[in-house]
């Protein structure tokens, strides 16, 4: 029985989300010396070097030559100097841009029309391993990689492949943005608790334990969020006083604003990038 090769894999920046990455790919997809990362600050590779042992001390050329899937995480104002880069080098890669608002189209045109490309959109719980990443492949993407690319992005978390790449605005507004929608709700939880009479540390033990609670409480029944929350709601009783103060204040429709906003600036930023 041959043992399968493991990929080869090389990270054009070397920021947060990169590093969430490699510590979940390292020795789960494969070991940490077919890792390579290219950045240009060289405390930040050393950094990486030390805590995962990946390779950092190499050029572009040869680093994006030898791999098999390279994945772009650059911001991205710095993407255009990276595709002219690497463009010349790509053969057989499958290449993972995690650039926010960068569209396949662009990716494609700058790599002189390459069409192996996954764009990927992680979000900030990634860097615990449990980040929600939206997905969409271009049509040059073979089935073994996005299998591949599946389980790049899979080591920070869960995945959701798209048919439409204009849907990945939605995911940046839902689940991108959904992170600081759900932290300014447990700040203004905690606020609360204070204004009723807790002090600080309990305030913030009950806000974070709560909505932490709630939310896997969700995860793991079989019954939705809406049967949940009639089942924590007795007519007349306390929590039916509180929903009935946020429907007042049109909470639901609030909460449809923000993601429309988010999703909508998205759009805006992917047509101007």
């Amino acid at each position: 029985m041959t043992t399968r090769r493991q990929p080869n894999i090389t990270f054009i920046g070397g920021g947060n989300m990169a590093a969430a990455l490699i510590n979940g790919l390292v020795n789960r997809f494969t070991v940490a010396a077919n890792i390579r990362v290219i950045d240009v600050n060289p405390q930040t590779l050393q950094q990486l070097s030390q805590r995962f042992g990946v390779t950092v001390d190499c050029s572009v050329a040869e680093a994006v030559a030898d791999c098999d899937i390279l994945i772009l995480a650059v911001k991205p104002q710095q993407i255009a100097p990276v595709l002219q880069d690497i463009a010349a080098q790509l053969k057989h890669q499958l290449v993972i841009s995690i650039a926010a608002g960068i569209r396949t189209a662009e990716l494609s045109a700058g790599l002189q029309g390459y069409a192996a490309i996954v764009r990927a959109m992680p979000n900030m719980p990634a860097l615990i391993g449990r980040g929600m990443t939206g997905m969409f492949a271009m049509p040059g993407v073979s089935a073994e990689q996005r299998l591949h690319a599946d389980t790049v992005m899979g080591a920070v978390g869960k995945t959701l492949w798209l048919q439409a790449e204009q849907s990945l605005d939605a995911v940046t507004g839902v689940s991108g943005s959904g992170p600081a929608f759900v932290f300014h709700f447990i700040e203004a939880l905690e606020n609360a608790a204070l204004e009723v009479g807790l002090n600080a540390a309990e305030s913030k033990l009950l806000a974070l334990e709560t909505v932490a609670g709630a939310a896997q409480l969700a995860l793991q029944s079989d019954d939705g969020v809406t049967l949940l929350r009639e089942r924590v709601t007795s007519k007349g009783g306390t929590t039916f006083a509180g929903l009935n103060s946020l429907q007042q204040d049109d909470f639901c429709a609030v909460i449809g604003r923000a993601v429309k906003a988010a999703t909508n600036r998205s759009r805006e930023l992917g047509d101007t990038c």
